[in-house]
């Protein structure tokens, strides 16, 4: 294919053919990083006709300013106080604008018993590396394999049971356009447990591209429980792909969360490896005043009594976008299959639009299987009953509102985390302090 200008621009600005970000890694990863940059600088650039992102402009990326690689940054251990998350207890691993920042991370030789954290350069084994990931490569999955700089190998060892969550913070730091990667490669062995939490957040007056790939692969009889939570602030975009290779009778049980930002993509994928496997992807997405949100998830069944469910919430105010594209495909092999879908989303302004396409493509024929979509308003009986018990409009609509996602909310398996949020989206909805207050304890739902 003919590369643009415009990727030809960003391909010299950014130094996607140099080695010098990875001067210390294998040749197998050097040979990883020729092939992405140059499948980078040889794809179009997608428009309005290009089907997956379809209503998912990108003109914010188009000028290239951020596609400068970010500068190493360091921030003050008061800076990451308002980045905790209480009760929690995680082990922490902190990124700044895509680096990763040893000094503000919890002590690597310090980990739970059963699980390694490797860096990708010195990695024993990169049997796994980009393997999930470059089979469903999007053009931007290829420009963070063509130009990671820092990734971590967090592996978990068999029959090891690891209580302790990992918690990897992404922060967007730079106040100039740039080009953060964030890469994670998560390996559970077979029969062992642990829990993955991935958080997003931003300094005031960052400008940060996050551009972010996460690998999970889940052994025979592993349970992994998976959170990703994207709480960027509205002026940096976020870009990115979790792949996922869930093997027999394994579990993995993901939630997403996305505040809304100038841009925020989100590619899933689920591949079943093994039979009698499970997975459950639930997920929230809340954008205001011109946010872009968008999910394109898609359920590979390749193998037979393989389980999936998926539930994506939805509430879109001001003059907010959001698009949601799920599809599940079952391959002709996977018989006894039993796959869910449901995407329901409540506008709360008459300015704000959400385009979503639930997809089935099925080649089995013994599956047992449901999608559905659901675009509203807040229910008019609803308000009427609770403005005849004397509240008012904007708190009836605040209640409503709040208590149409709550429910995926209260599902987590993490209690910390379920106190983490509960204010966190409370705060998205309320504008008087009582009615915050009154969400945060969860007294009116």
């Amino acid at each position: 294919m003919t590369s643009t200008p415009l990727h030809a621009a960003i391909a010299a600005g950014s130094t996607l053919n140099s080695r010098t970000a990875t001067s210390h890694a294998t040749t197998k990863i050097a040979d990883m990083q020729d092939a992405a940059a140059h499948a980078w600088a040889q794809t179009p650039w997608p428009t309005r006709k290009t089907e997956a992102w379809k209503y998912t402009p990108l003109k914010a990326l188009e000028k290239g300013e951020h596609f400068t690689p970010a500068a190493k940054n360091t921030l003050t251990s008061d800076a990451l106080k308002p980045f905790e998350i209480n009760r929690l207890e995680a082990l922490t691993l902190v990124f700044i604008d895509g680096h990763f920042c040893a000094e503000q991370s919890d002590d690597l030789t310090q980990l739970p018993t059963g699980m390694t954290i490797e860096h990708l350069s010195d990695a024993s084994d990169l049997g796994q590396f980009n393997k999930a990931a470059g089979e469903h490569a999007t053009l931007f999955g290829e420009l963070n394999t063509a130009s990671i700089d820092a990734a971590l190998v967090i592996s978990v060892a068999k029959n090891a049971q690891v209580i302790q969550p990992v918690r990897v913070l992404n922060i967007a730091s730079a106040n100039t356009p740039c080009l953060a990667n964030a890469r994670i490669l998560w390996q559970q062995a077979p029969h062992s447990k642990a829990t993955l939490v991935e958080h997003f957040v931003s300094t005031q007056g960052s400008h940060t591209f996050t551009n972010s790939i996460t690998e999970l692969f889940v052994g025979e009889n592993a349970e992994c429980e998976h959170y990703r939570l994207h709480l960027e602030d509205e002026a940096n975009l976020h870009i990115g792909g979790v792949y996922s290779h869930v093997h027999k009778h394994a579990r993995l049980n993901s939630f997403y969360l996305a505040m809304g930002a100038n841009l925020q993509r989100v590619d899933v994928v689920t591949q079943f490896e093994g039979e009698g496997a499970e997975a459950v992807n639930n997920g929230v997405y809340l954008p205001r005043n011109k946010q872009l949100v968008d999910f394109h998830t898609c359920i590979e069944h390749k193998v037979p009594h393989c389980n999936s469910h998926e539930t994506f919430r939805g509430i879109i105010g001001d003059s907010a976008r959001a698009v949601f594209n799920g599809r599940i495909h079952i391959h002709k092999d996977a018989q006894k299959t039993l796959a869910e879908l449901s995407n329901k989303n409540l506008l709360t302004s008459n300015k704000a639009e959400v385009n979503t396409k639930p997809e089935l493509e099925i080649y089995a024929d013994d599956v047992r299987c449901a999608h559905g979509a659901t675009i509203a308003e807040l229910d008019a009986l609803a308000m009427h009953y609770l403005r005849t018990r004397g509240i008012g409009q904007a708190e009836a609509q605040v209640m409503l509102s709040f208590g149409f996602i709550n429910e995926l909310i209260e599902q987590l398996n993490n209690a910390a985390i379920v106190e983490y949020l509960r204010p966190v989206i409370a705060q998205r909805f309320a504008n008087k302090s009582e009615l915050l207050d009154s969400l945060t304890n969860n007294a009116l739902i």
